[in-house]
């Protein structure tokens, strides 16, 4: 079953199309998508590895018979065109929602908890994981949100570890963390909470430079890096953005090891920024490596639309993780009373260390419980560097976070 890429103008006007089906012949799934937005250079990866990984399993018998009929929106990371996608969705019995940015997913946390529908978004924003508001720090309980790995905080909390151990052994007796970035929901998820962690590693925390998430002359921000002395710059953007920080900051001097997010390291940025020892987090292996489940990733690429690279990035396996783990929870759901919303989230906490069948060694062991949405603490640190065009992305250190009461939402 092929996905129907839909406008807003499209889906208004379809929204009322019959898709009922007896006896669970098929269930509506939904996706936001960037293609054309702020977000686009990472959104055209990841949402592809979403829908070639849905349209294989319903190439292949579908949830134990039952189709899963799917719609994309390009909603072009704009926080009201994914609310209005949302409210289509949910008239036609919508059953999940891969969700996309962290400013859309935040904004519907209390539509779909009210409405019980699942959403496995691509944002990792850490005030998604307490379900319950058990942390006083959390902004709000997020009953029916998840995704795949380890949040923006824990990443970040794992580069602030590797800086913090990197600074030893090079005897820098005063290492000073930044964090720049956006001061939008996606950039800023992290940044307290990381900051909080890096304090307590003893690392010195400087004020956070804004860099807006479109490419730019950032020189001046550069510049004020420069001043600060800052050996450790944490990188909350993406793409273009960090594309266009590394090189204004190279132009100007900076020397400072620059750690990005899960979304500002991929082979496509290395190329792009020629960027040398760029340090980012991961939850997957890369595209071709040598692991049990990576013949069904490649399966799944050979049969749908890839990210349009030969290569996919590892965005693009996340996607399918995400779907993957969403499809497991439809089968117990299915087998314990039907897919409605309801039952694909209890479907969520039936396992423990789990890992989509088939996909064994690319999506890391993952649970869910009803107290505590952190389905991932592992966190693998790489360093990638462009290498005169000969790309090099190799895994320095892995670690895995403890479940801290005062991490929880935060």
């Amino acid at each position: 079953m092929k996905l129907k890429l839909l406008s807003m103008a499209a889906l208004a006007a379809t929204m009322f199309a019959g898709t009922a089906a007896t006896a669970q012949e098929s269930v509506f799934v939904g996706q936001l998508v960037d293609y054309t937005g702020p977000t686009a250079f990472v959104g055209k990866a990841y949402g592809p590895g979403v829908s070639d990984a849905i349209n294989y399993v319903n190439a292949n018998g579908g949830i134990d018979g039952t189709k899963i009929e799917f719609t994309q929106v390009d909603y072009a990371y704009k926080v009201p065109e994914a609310l209005a996608a949302y409210k289509a969705w949910s008239s036609r019995g919508m059953v999940a929602m891969q969700g996309w940015g962290t400013a859309d997913t935040e904004a519907l946390i209390s539509f779909v908890a009210k409405d019980k529908i699942p959403v496995f978004s691509a944002s990792y924003s850490a005030h998604l994981t307490d379900p319950q508001g058990l942390n006083p720090l959390t902004k709000k309980p997020a009953p029916y949100n998840f995704f795949y790995g380890p949040s923006y905080s824990d990443t970040c909390r794992a580069l602030a570890q590797w800086a913090a151990t990197d600074a030893k052994e090079k005897g820098i007796e005063n290492p000073i963390f930044l964090h720049a970035g956006d001061n939008h929901p996606y950039p800023n998820a992290p940044k307290e909470a990381c900051a909080a962690y890096a304090a307590e590693l003893g690392l010195t925390v400087a004020d956070p430079i804004v860099v807006p998430m479109a490419p730019g002359d950032f020189k001046a921000q550069c510049l004020t890096i420069k001043e600060t002395g800052a050996q450790y710059v944490y990188m909350g953007n993406l793409g273009g953005s960090i594309v266009s920080l590394l090189k204004s900051c190279g132009t100007v001097g900076v020397e400072a090891n620059y750690m990005g997010n899960v979304w500002a390291g991929d082979y496509v940025t290395l190329r792009a920024s020629q960027a040398e020892n760029l340090i980012f987090p991961s939850s997957t292996p890369f595209f071709g490596q040598d692991v049990p489940g990576m013949k069904l990733v490649e399966a799944i690429a050979a049969a749908g639309e890839g990210n349009g690279d030969d290569k996919p990035t590892h965005h693009y396996i996340r996607g399918i993780c995400s779907a993957y783990y969403m499809m497991d929870a439809m089968k117990w759901a299915k087998a314990n009373g039907g897919i409605t919303g309801e039952n694909i989230k209890q479907g969520m906490y039936a396992k423990k260390d789990w890992v989509p069948a088939g996909l064994e060694g690319v999506c890391l062991p993952s649970t869910w419980t009803e107290t505590d949405h952190r389905g991932l603490m592992t966190v693998a640190v790489n360093q990638g560097s462009y290498n005169g065009g000969d790309l090099i992305i190799k895994r320095i250190s892995e670690t895995t976070l403890p479940r801290r009461d005062d991490w929880l939402g935060f």
